[in-house]
C-alpha cells in the first residue's frame, strides 16, 4: 500500500487540486491511503481533505518536517509518498512509483518540479534552476513535495530532521544514501508545483528563509561537486555585501574602493549563476538573459543574507504578501 502524506496550512485551493490529481491517478487495483496533516489552518483545508476521503491529523505550529513525520507515523503503507498541497501529480505517478520500488535497493524516488503552464516570467526563469533529465538516474537529493520513500528505510534513518526550518528533504536524501540505498529521479513521477515564487520579492523572501538551513545541511556532508559551490557562493556573497556596506559607511576615509570591489563580486556571482541558467534553460534572447540575471541576482543576494537572517517560513509568507 502507498500512503500519501500531505502537509497543509491555509492551502485550500491548492489542496483541492492536489487531491484531485491523486484521485485521477487511482485505478481499482491501487491500494492508496491519504493522510493530510493540517498545520493549524484557518481556512477550509481540513474540510476539503475530509470531503475527499482523506484522514486528517490536526497538528498546529509544527515545522514541516515534524508534520511529515507525524503523517508517516499514522500511515500504514510500505511506501510513503510525500506530496505537498501545492503540487499536482501527473497521470501515472502512482503506478510508476509502485514499479520503481520493486527494486529492493531503492530508498527514495521522485522527480524535480515543473512550473505551471500559466507561470509568470519569474517562475519560468526560476524553473531553469532545476536540472531535469528525461532518463531515470541516481541523484543526490529530491524535493520533499514530490518524493516517495520506502517505509523501512524512512524508519531506519529516523525520518525528517524536525529541527530544520527548510532543506529537510536534502538531509533526508543524504541519510538515505549514507544508509546504502539509492535516490532516483523518476521522470514518470512528474508534478507541477504551483508554489513557485511568482515575483522577485517572493523569490527573495523564499531564499532568505531557505538559504540558512541549506548551508547547515550541506556542512554535514558528504561534500560533492554540487554541494561545495552551494556552500561557498552564499559565504562569498555575504562577504561582498559586507564590503559594500563598509564602503558606504567608511566612504570619507576609504573612498569607494571596498564598495566597488563588493559590487564587482556580487555581479560576478550573479553572472555565473545566470550563465548556468542560460545554458540549462535554454534562454535564447537578450530579454531572457536579462531576466535570468535578475532572478540569479535576487537568488544569490537572498542566499547570502540568509546566513545572518532569522526569517522563518511564516515570516517569509508575511513579507511576500506585503511586498
Amino acid at each position: 500500500m502507498i500512503s500519501v502524506v500531505i502537509p497543509v496550512r491555509n492551502g485550500a485551493p491548492h489542496l483541492r487540486r492536489c487531491l484531485s490529481s491523486i484521485k485521477a491517478n487511482l485505478t481499482p487495483a491501487d491500494r492508496v491511503e491519504i493522510v493530510v496533516v493540517d498545520n493549524g489552518s484557518s481556512d477550509e483545508s481540513a474540510e476539503i481533505a475530509r470531503g475527499s476521503g482523506a484522514r486528517v491529523i490536526s497538528l498546529p505550529d509544527l515545522k514541516v518536517g515534524a508534520c511529515r513525520n507525524a503523517g508517516a507515523a499514522a500511515a500504514g503503507g510500505g511506501i510513503l509518498a510525500f506530496i505537498d498541497a501545492d503540487n499536482e501529480i501527473a497521470p501515472g505517478w502512482l503506478q510508476t512509483c509502485v514499479r520503481a520500488f520493486q527494486e529492493q535497493q531503492l530508498g527514495a524516488a521522485g522527480y524535480l518540479y515543473r512550473t505551471p503552464d500559466d507561470a509568470t516570467w519569474v517562475q519560468r526563469i526560476y524553473d531553469t534552476l532545476r536540472a531535469r533529465t528525461t532518463e531515470r538516474r541516481d541523484v543526490e537529493w529530491l524535493a520533499a513535495g514530490n518524493l516517495a520513500v520506502r517505509r523501512t528505510v524512512f524508519e531506519q534513518i529516523g525520518g525528517f530532521d524536525e529541527q530544520l526550518e527548510a532543506c529537510e528533504d536534502v538531509q533526508l536524501c543524504q541519510a538515505v544514501r549514507q544508509a546504502g540505498y539509492r535516490v532516483v529521479s523518476e521522470p514518470g513521477m512528474d508534478s507541477v508545483h504551483h508554489g513557485d515564487p511568482a515575483t522577485l520579492a517572493a523569490l527573495f523572501f523564499g531564499e532568505l528563509w531557505r538559504g540558512r538551513d541549506n548551508l547547515r545541511v550541506s556542512l554535514r556532508g558528504p561534500w560533492t561537486l554540487r554541494t561545495v559551490p552551494s556552500m561557498l557562493m552564499p559565504v562569498a556573497g555575504l562577504g561582498c555585501l559586507a564590503l559594500v556596506a563598509l564602503g558606504i559607511v567608511a566612504w570619507p576615509w576609504l573612498g569607494g574602493t571596498p564598495a566597488i570591489v563588493g559590487l564587482a563580486g556580487l555581479l560576478t556571482i550573479a553572472t555565473l549563476k545566470a550563465l548556468v541558467m542560460i545554458a540549462r534553460g535554454p534562454l535564447t534572447s537578450p530579454g531572457q538573459w536579462a531576466q535570468g540575471f535578475l532572478v540569479a541576482a535576487t537568488y544569490e543576494t537572498a542566499r547570502a543574507l540568509s546566513l545572518i537572517s532569522t526569517a522563518t517560513h511564516r515570516t517569509r509568507l508575511r513579507l511576500a504578501r506585503h511586498a
